[in-house]
């Protein structure tokens, strides 16, 4: 089978098609047939070694395909079903093998490039909405990076709800697609950016600022929030937060600042199902709107990963085996 393959770690350039032999597959486990893989940025952390991985090894965690060999120990699946997963290790390749257990059965109707960035970024949005803080009817909250994967399902999320969402974006195109989610203001990267926020608050803040960004950031994050407001703090595209006095949070107004990731809001299988049956229900019910903003051949792995991080895309990306 084709793959991608990280032998060093590095810039876009270490993303190398290879050939690989088939995965082996457990007892416990599905070998599928990609149909489309998922593209986040987490991906980029592991290949520059922000995060910790062995080389070499095939990046990637996340995909749709067809089931085409099942584990003896299996009962859930069978040959021919359509699935997709969030926590796969190895899935830029054309076969992956996918622990029955983080499996999850894809709707009639889901195309494949929707379902492979469905999962990670739409039950990161859920998490952050449902658990981490479930914004009031009527509150306002700051999303970070509007016009991201996360951004617009998060938008959609919250503001179905009745929650007054302030985005921040980069462009006047991406300012657009950020409003078409249900942004009620749109804001650009700037010194004045919680000033900014708290003028669109009465001087208040907001309940909660959802913050993917990270180092560039941080500090308006937390002036932006009201007394007792919520940072959650899920991702660090911009890089990662320094180390900062807790006692500001005091000065603050009693904050509560948060690192969560998916992995401890889907710690079993009822959880990820009905966080993953939420998302995929509320895309084919057309509530719902997973925008792919782009899709690149998979031994274009290369470009895709220089497109993310040169923020030259929207909503998700995804590469095709």
């Amino acid at each position: 089978m084709r793959a991608i393959q990280v032998s060093e770690h590095g810039g876009p350039d270490v993303l190398r098609p290879v050939d690989a032999p088939d995965p082996a597959i457990a007892p416990d486990q599905l070998l599928v047939d990609t149909q489309a893989i998922g593209i986040n940025f987490i991906d980029t952390y592991f290949r520059t070694g922000m995060y910790p991985a062995a080389v070499p090894y095939v990046p990637g965690s996340e995909g749709t395909g067809v089931v085409a060999a099942i584990g003896a120990d299996v009962t859930d699946f069978q040959v021919g079903d359509r699935v997709a997963w969030c926590a796969a290790p190895g899935s830029y390749a054309e076969k992956v093998a996918v622990n029955a257990a983080i499996a999850v059965p894809v709707p009639d109707g889901v195309a494949a490039p929707v379902a492979a960035s469905a999962l990670l970024q739409g039950m990161t949005a859920h998490y952050l909405v449902e658990s981490v803080y479930k914004p009031e009817p009527g509150e306002t909250v700051l999303v970070h990076a509007g016009a991201g994967g996360v951004g617009l399902i998060l938008t959609q999320l919250a503001a179905a709800r009745g929650i007054r969402v302030i985005t921040t974006v980069s462009s006047d195109a991406k300012e657009e697609l950020s409003r078409e989610a249900g942004a009620a203001e749109v804001l650009r990267y700037a010194d004045d950016l919680a000033e900014q926020v708290r003028k669109l608050t009465d001087g208040v803040g907001v309940a909660a600022v959802y913050d993917g960004v990270g180092k560039d950031t941080f500090e308006a994050s937390l002036s932006s929030l009201r007394v007792r407001g919520t940072l959650a703090l899920f991702g660090a595209a911009s890089g990662p937060v320094p180390p900062f006095d807790l006692q500001r949070l005091n000065g603050l107004g009693s904050l509560v600042v948060t690192r969560p990731k998916l992995g401890d809001f889907t710690r079993d299988r009822e959880e990820l199902r009905w966080r993953a049956g939420d998302i995929f229900t509320a895309i084919a019910d057309g509530t719902l709107n997973i925008r792919v903003g782009a899709t690149y051949p998979l031994a274009e792995a290369e470009r895709a990963h220089r497109d993310l991080e040169g923020r030259k895309t929207t909503g998700s990306i995804v590469l095709l085996p």
